[in-house]
């Protein structure tokens, strides 16, 4: 090859022009090779949102869980103020901005309270206090012991709430967070989010002692407005309380259900509650779910007058795609675990557990995940 090259010049010049066009292709198939790779993974693709009769997004999926304010924490921050009395807790809600922290010494507060200021996302407005510092509306049979009025991005932490004919109300509230409250002696329910409140946590809260008033209506949390109420609660529309959830709650003493979802909400979770159902006497389950795409998942429940949970279809297109899943029922009554009236598109998975109701498990067959 040596002497091939000597004796033909021109040859040297072919060879070195084809050992450089072949670096070239190899680089450029390289490069293309990345591009292809590249393009060809632009990200997770972003899911539409499945929608229910009222219009929201209605999936038991984590992507639909809530979020709650960013500064929330679990513990609530030193006061910016402090209050004693009924009329500086009054004064300072009324007062009450972005990121302040109103803290309640302990004592009786005597009075209904409101908010009506809301935070922001990054500075939510606390009100905290320890169970001693006890918010007492005076009369089981009238007014809402504290009132979130259209308040949004609010954290209520560890004070109690007694003796109103509602013991804390939320209406048209979104990104708030209850949690560590004692709710008692109240005469109908004990904790309600309604009227368009959306994405709120209700977390850790001991009810007891509800339904003094009206038996019928002392459920412990009580999600949305009954359809026969939109009327007045929403100008006629369905109440859209969608996104909410209700956690780690204990609900014992409720003449009604221990949690009430109403039609027209979505998308919603009930998880990790505790429920002794021995005081119901004007219901028949510990959970009602009435709504769509609810998650009801690792709750335990002692004590039913009928069955365990139900759902039920008041409305058309309502009570259906909730999913029941890993809980403990030892119903002691007469009905099922898991009551799916009718059964529509809802699921009893077999991670659920149920023991002392006569009629067993379920109304269906249970389906495995």
């Amino acid at each position: 090859m040596k002497h091939a090259i000597q004796a033909r010049p021109w040859l040297a010049v072919v060879l070195a022009f084809l050992a450089g066009a072949l670096v070239v292709t190899v680089a450029w198939v390289a490069v293309a090779t990345v591009d292809r790779v590249r393009g060809a993974d632009p990200g997770p693709a972003e899911a539409g949102p499945s929608e229910s009769p009222g219009g929201s997004t209605a999936s038991p999926d984590a992507s639909s869980s809530p979020a709650p304010p960013a500064n929330a924490g679990e513990e609530c921050p030193d006061p910016t103020v402090e209050v004693g009395t009924a009329d500086e807790l009054e004064d300072a809600l009324t007062a009450a901005r972005p990121g302040d922290v109103i803290g309640i010494r302990p004592g009786e507060y005597v009075g209904n309270f409101v908010a009506r200021a809301s935070g922001t996302p990054e500075q939510p407005i606390h009100l905290c206090g320890t169970a001693d510092a006890v918010l007492d509306g005076d009369d089981d049979g009238d007014g809402y012991v504290f009132h979130l009025d259209h308040a949004q991005y609010w954290v209520l932490d560890g004070f109690s709430v007694t003796n109103g004919q509602k013991g804390v109300m939320a209406d048209g509230t979104v990104g708030s967070v209850i949690r560590g409250l004692t709710v008692f002696a109240i005469g109908d329910e004990a904790i309600h989010l309604r009227n368009f409140s959306t994405d709120n946590v209700v977390r850790g809260n001991t009810v007891s002692d509800t339904g003094r008033s009206k038996k019928k209506s002392g459920e412990g949390i009580y999600i949305g407005s009954a359809e026969s109420n939109w009327c007045d609660i929403t100008d006629c529309d369905p109440d859209l309380s969608d996104r909410n959830i209700v956690e780690d709650n204990r609900i014992s003493g409720t003449t009604a259900e221990s949690v009430d979802v109403k039609e027209g909400t979505t998308g919603g979770i009930i998880r990790g509650n505790t429920f002794d159902g021995s005081d119901i006497s004007a219901a028949d389950s510990w959970v009602d779910v009435k709504g769509n795409g609810w998650l009801i998942e690792g709750n335990t429940g002692t004590n039913s007058p009928g069955d365990g949970f139900q759902t039920h279809e008041i409305l058309d297109g309502w009570g259906t795609d909730n999913v029941f899943r890993d809980n403990t029922a030892t119903v002691n009554g007469p009905g099922f675990g898991y009551a799916l009236t009718p059964v529509l598109d809802n699921v009893v998975e077999c991670s659920n557990r149920a023991t002392g109701g006569d009629e067993g498990l379920a109304n269906v067959e249970c389906v495995r995940a």
